[in-house]
C-alpha cells in the first residue's frame, strides 16, 4: 500500500469535495513490474476494485456525513410539523401537498453550478459523466418518489402527526427486507430483533389509535389515510436499496445531488400534472384568500417553508444512504420518528395514550437494539470496518470505455463513495 494519494492535486477534474483514499497498487497493477511504474503515462489495466482504508482520517468524510443528518433531522421533522400545519389551518389540496415536496429542486442549482462556473472551485463540470442508464433510472425512481409524496400526502392529511409518524416507521421493517434481495444485507439477530420491534409496535399503533382521529374524519377517510401512509412507508424503502444499487456507480458526491435534481423535477412534472387536471394551482390562490385560517401571508410562509425542508429532508436522504448504506439511513429517518411524534404531541396537542408509548418504547428499543448490533459488529471486526471493497465496474469514466484507466483519474472517480460495509 502507497501512501495517501492527493485527490485535489492541479490538473486533476475533482468534485465539490473529495476524500484521500489508499491505493493498493496490487489491485491497480497486477500485471506490473517495479520498472514500468516509472512511467507516469504508461496505461494500466481495467480495474475490478478499490480498497479504501482507514476511514477515520479521512478529513471531509465525517463533516459530510453529519451535514447530511442534520439536513435530515431538520428536514424530517419541520416538513412533517409544516404539512400538518398546512392541513390544520384549512388547507385541503392533497395535491398542493404533493407538490411542495419536490417543487424545491431549483434550490439545489445554486451548490452544483456555483462552484464551476463563478467560485471556480473544481473542474468537474456539472452533469459530467452521467450515463443514459443512470439518467433513465434517475427519472423512473423519481416518478415512483412523486407517488409516494402523493400517498403520504394522503396519509398526513387524514392522520394525526403521531400516527402517520409511528406508521411510516415500519419502513424500517420493509427496508431491511429489500436490503437482503437488493442489496444482499447480512441478516443479524439485531436486524431481525429490530424488525419483529417495529412491526410489532405498528400492529398495536393500528389496533389502538383509532380513537384519536377527528370527529369530524369518517372511518372511510381514516382507514385511507392508514393505508396510504403504510404505502408510503413501503415505497420508500424500495427507493433506499434501489438507489444504494444506483450509487455504487456514481462518480462522487456532487453527482448525487445532481440525481437528486433529475428525480425530483420528475417527481414535479407528475405533481404538476395532478394539479393541472384539479385545479391545484387555482386553489392555491382561493385557498391563500379565502379558505386558509391565518391570512395569505401565512398561507404562502407555510408553503415556500415546506418547499425548503423537504428539501433538506430528501437530500439528507439521499447523502446518508450514499455515504453508508440504504439500512442506516432508514435507521436514522426510524430514529426521527420518535421526535416526530414529540413533536406533534407538543405543537398540536395529539393524544399520547398508553398505545402510542408501548409503540414508541417498541421504536425505540428496535433502533437501540440495530446500533448495539453495529457496535458490537465493528468492536469483534475491526478489519471490515476499517477496509472496505468497493466494486467499480460500473463506473462509466471516459477511461472505462477504452479499457484502461489513467492512475489520477481512477482516484478521483473514487471520491466520496460510501465507506461502511453492510451492518
Amino acid at each position: 500500500m502507497e501512501p495517501t494519494s492527493s485527490i485535489n492535486s492541479p490538473g486533476n477534474d475533482q468534485p465539490h469535495l473529495s476524500i484521500p483514499i489508499k491505493i493498493d497498487q496490487n489491485t491497480l497493477h497486477p500485471q506490473e513490474n517495479h520498472s514500468s511504474s516509472s512511467s507516469s503515462s504508461q496505461e494500466t489495466p481495467p480495474i475490478s476494485s478499490l480498497v479504501i482504508s482507514n476511514k477515520h482520517s479521512n478529513a471531509y468524510y465525517f463533516p459530510l456525513l453529519l451535514i447530511n443528518f442534520l439536513f435530515l433531522f431538520v428536514g424530517s421533522v419541520s416538513s412533517s410539523l409544516l404539512s400538518k400545519y398546512y392541513f390544520n389551518h384549512k388547507g385541503s389540496s392533497i395535491w398542493v401537498s404533493t407538490w411542495v415536496q419536490s417543487a424545491g429542486f431549483p434550490l439545489l442549482f445554486p451548490p452544483i453550478f456555483l462552484p464551476f462556473y463563478l467560485f471556480k472551485t473544481t473542474q468537474r463540470k456539472p452533469f459530467s459523466h452521467f450515463t443514459p442508464r443512470i439518467f433513465t433510472l434517475s427519472i423512473v425512481i423519481g416518478l415512483l418518489l412523486g407517488l409516494n409524496n402523493l400517498l403520504f400526502s394522503l396519509g398526513n392529511s387524514y392522520l394525526p402527526v403521531s400516527t402517520s409518524s409511528l406508521l411510516l416507521s415500519s419502513q424500517l421493517a420493509f427496508t431491511l427486507i429489500l436490503s437482503v434481495i437488493i442489496v444482499k444485507q447480512k441478516i443479524t439477530f439485531s436486524n431481525l430483533n429490530c424488525v419483529v420491534l417495529l412491526v410489532t409496535s405498528s400492529f398495536l399503533l393500528a389496533l389502538g389509535s383509532n380513537h384519536d382521529k377527528p370527529e369530524d374524519l369518517t372511518k372511510t377517510n381514516y382507514f385511507l389515510g392508514f393505508v396510504s401512509t403504510v404505502g408510503a412507508g413501503l415505497l420508500f424503502a424500495l427507493y433506499l436499496p434501489v438507489m444504494e444499487k444506483i450509487y455504487r456507480e456514481v462518480y462522487c458526491y456532487a453527482m448525487v445531488v445532481e440525481m437528486q435534481v433529475v428525480m425530483e423535477v420528475a417527481a414535479t412534472v407528475l405533481a404538476t400534472i395532478g394539479m393541472a387536471v384539479e385545479g391545484g394551482f387555482s386553489d392555491m390562490r382561493k385557498e391563500s384568500l379565502k379558505a386558509f385560517d391565518k391570512g395569505p401571508a401565512g398561507y404562502w410562509i407555510s408553503v415556500f417553508s415546506n418547499v425548503v425542508t423537504w428539501q433538506l429532508c430528501f437530500v439528507g436522504t439521499a447523502g446518508m444512504v450514499f455515504m453508508t448504506t440504504s439500512l442506516t439511513g432508514g435507521i436514522c429517518m426510524t430514529a426521527l420518528m420518535a421526535v416526530n411524534v414529540l413533536g406533534g404531541v407538543v405543537v398540536y396537542g395529539d393524544k399520547f395514550g398508553g398505545v402510542k408509548a408501548v409503540s414508541t418504547v417498541l421504536t425505540l428499543w428496535g433502533f437501540s437494539s440495530y446500533v448495539y448490533g453495529m457496535y458490537i459488529k465493528t468492536s469483534t471486526d475491526p478489519e471490515e470496518t476499517d477496509h472496505h471493497t468497493i466494486n467499480n465496474n460500473h463506473h462509466s469514466s471516459p477511461d472505462h470505455h477504452h479499457g484502461h484507466h489513467d492512475h489520477n483519474n481512477v482516484a478521483q472517480g473514487m471520491e466520496m463513495v460510501p465507506i461502511y460495509g453492510n451492518a
